[in-house]
């Protein structure tokens, strides 16, 4: 009887075979699941952007919420290589605010400090209103 609940048990704990999930080559290969059920993730390669701009690609995916992944992941994929010099410097500072600061700002709890509400800032908070596929 021991050896039948033994079996029965590993049955229930194998879903099946191993499956592997990857992104296309040049993707970051970070995923996550998006509100209809499907994968989300950065669809943008790091490929032609200068170190500036790859680290900052990285950093805006990697937040450490998934909510603030999404905002500025999403932002970034689109709109990374056509920032100019100071869009670049103005994403880099808010990127280095911690999440519990940002978020609220983005989805209007909270004002920023003067320094941190440039016209790169609204235009996220817009990008963020849109309906965007990946």
């Amino acid at each position: 009887m021991h050896f039948g609940a033994n079996a029965m048990r590993q049955q229930m704990l194998t879903a099946g075979p191993a499956t592997a999930i990857s992104t296309e080559p040049g993707t970051s290969g970070l995923l996550a699941f998006g509100r209809d059920g499907k994968m989300t993730g950065t669809t943008r390669s790091s490929n032609g952007l200068d170190e500036r701009r790859k680290r900052l690609l990285f950093r805006c995916w990697h937040r450490g919420t998934r909510e603030m992944d999404l905002i500025l992941g999403r932002f970034a994929d689109a709109e990374i290589a056509g920032l100019a010099d100071l869009e670049v410097t103005q994403l880099e500072a808010l990127v280095g605010l911690e999440d519990p600061d940002l978020y609220p700002a983005f989805v209007g709890e909270i004002d920023l400090p003067p320094e941190f509400r440039t016209p790169l800032f609204e235009r996220i908070k817009t990008f963020r209103n849109l309906d965007h596929t990946l």
